[in-house]
């Protein structure tokens, strides 16, 4: 671990790359904040991801948070600076390993209900953000990929866990083993996301969510989604599986033709694949 990313955090004014603002009574918001890269996730973020949701949980102020992006994207995933370390650096990939756990083991155990306003592109750690949230609101125009098979690696991260539940067995292997993009109006039909709304109302519409899920009983509200989460706990060894297959294909020889191929802005020619 840096020097630059600590290990716990304890304020908001702990976040380099989170954004706050209390734009009501109850509501938190959350806005990702390295526009100038599509909110891609360094090791920082990757770790400010997991540690937020427990500084929510805390402040008792807040009923509910939404999180969103700054700018053009939610989240562009991975920053490739990280990813590239991830190939060479055994330590280095099990820091990520633990920490990609962190996002999705947080995001379930936090108590209080999570809006997401899914803007633009949402991609790896970012769209596991995006869809672990408890509501998720998604702009027509808005596209999220898993984008693990893209790069050379198994659907790690939130995925083997999330989307057979969300879009069913059928689906969940089609775009998950082709990477494929899947737009607004087809993720709300398929059930990736919970609503599909113009790109220009995407952070109203999670706003207004969220302040009739402040102005409920706070009892009924994170009971219920205590309870609804044990469905996706249950899948906890498919989830783990997942992850260690993940980070196992960081160090093999697909994810760095992968890498280089997104780099290039050109097909992958995987070696596995001849």
């Amino acid at each position: 671990m840096t020097d630059a990313t600590p290990s716990i955090f304890a304020t908001y004014d702990d976040f380099a790359h989170l954004r706050f603002e209390r734009p009501a009574d109850g509501v938190l918001l959350i806005t990702i904040d390295r526009p100038e890269v599509l909110n891609a996730a360094n090791e920082r973020l990757h770790r400010e991801f997991s540690q937020v949701w427990r500084v929510v949980d805390a402040d008792d102020s807040v009923a509910v948070s939404v999180i969103t992006g700054s700018g053009k994207a939610f989240s562009a995933g991975g920053d490739l600076a990280m990813i590239e370390q991830m190939t060479t650096d055994y330590a280095y990939a099990l820091l990520q390993w633990r920490d990609a756990k962190a996002v999705v083991d947080e995001m379930l155990a936090s108590v209080k209900p999570i809006v997401s306003a899914i803007n633009g592109v949402a991609v790896g750690a970012g769209l596991a953000v995006a869809l672990l949230a408890d509501v998720s609101v998604m702009g027509e125009g808005a596209r999220l990929s898993d984008g693990h098979a893209r790069l050379g690696v198994a659907a790690g991260d939130h995925a083997a866990l999330l989307w057979p539940l969300l879009c069913g067995m059928a689906r969940a292997k089609y775009y998950l083993m082709t990477a494929d993009f899947v737009d607004g109006r087809e993720a709300e039909r398929i059930g990736l996301v919970t609503r599909c709304v113009p790109d220009d109302g995407v952070l109203t519409e999670a706003l207004a969510i969220a302040g009739k899920l402040a102005a409920g009983s706070r009892t009924a509200v994170q009971w219920t989604k205590r309870a609804m989460n044990q469905w996706m706990l249950q899948a906890a060894p498919v989830f783990g599986e997942s992850l260690a297959l993940e980070m196992l294909g960081f160090l093999g020889p697909d994810a760095a033709e992968g890498l280089q191929a997104v780099r290039e802005r050109r097909p992958p020619e995987f070696p596995s694949a001849h």
